[in-house]
């Protein structure tokens, strides 16, 4: 049985600079760097991390990875100021309001408040 998510693949062009991109820009830390394995979490976060791939050829697209936030007007706000850019600002659906953001590679992740 599957108890939780470890770690999920995202596929980047250049691994040192997703590295310095989501230290930088998103305040994630180095859970590992070794090799191919390298793994970043936010700060405080348990169990789970992001493994930033370096893969070629590049695949873009959406990863399908919700990121957890207390507040999305204010997150897209915060993140925005800081060059992130988002391919869909944030939306209420009238299930959930969210966002969806893109890192230097054109990843998409979404921003969604904890129900």
């Amino acid at each position: 049985m599957i108890k939780s998510i470890r770690s999920a693949a995202v596929v980047v062009k250049d691994a040192k600079k997703a590295k310095k991109w989501y230290s930088e820009k998103l305040g994630f830390v180095v859970k590992s760097d070794e090799d191919h394995w390298i793994t970043m979490a936010p700060a405080n976060a348990k169990g789970f991390e992001l493994h930033l791939c370096e893969t070629k050829p590049l695949e873009k697209g959406n990863t399908g990875i919700l990121f957890v936030v207390d507040d999305v007007d204010k997150t897209y706000a915060e993140l925005s100021k800081k060059g992130v850019k988002f391919s869909q600002k944030p939306i209420d659906q009238g299930w959930g309001k969210y966002a969806m953001m893109k890192d230097l590679d054109g990843n998409i992740f979404w921003l969604m408040p904890e129900e």
